[in-house]
């Protein structure tokens, strides 16, 4: 199967096609098949999405799964977890503290 997938131009976060729209979500990707390649270029002129680009994946009783590791990370979405930031800079220490 092929997804089509890309960035949400307004949050940068990775968006999946769902036959109608964009999804944050992998689980609502559909098989874009042989219309891949068309629906690609209507929004990237649409500039709905930043650099939509088609990949492989294997349909899977969870949803589709990317074929390429890459992908399946970027699928899982972001991997900054807020509540192992930095806080902000102490000034009496002169440093960052953790």
């Amino acid at each position: 199967m092929k997804l089509l997938t890309g960035n949400d131009l307004a949050t940068g976060d990775v968006v999946w096609w769902t036959g109608r729209d964009w999804s944050r979500h992998v689980e609502d990707a559909v098989d874009v098949g042989a219309q891949g390649e068309a629906i690609l270029q209507a929004e990237e002129g649409a500039r709905r999405v930043n650099v939509p680009y088609l990949i492989d994946a294997a349909a899977t009783p969870d949803g589709p799964r990317p074929a390429h590791i890459k992908d399946r990370i970027r699928a899982l979405g972001p991997t900054v977890r807020p509540d192992l930031t930095l806080k902000p800079a102490d000034p009496d220490a002169g440093a960052w503290v953790i």
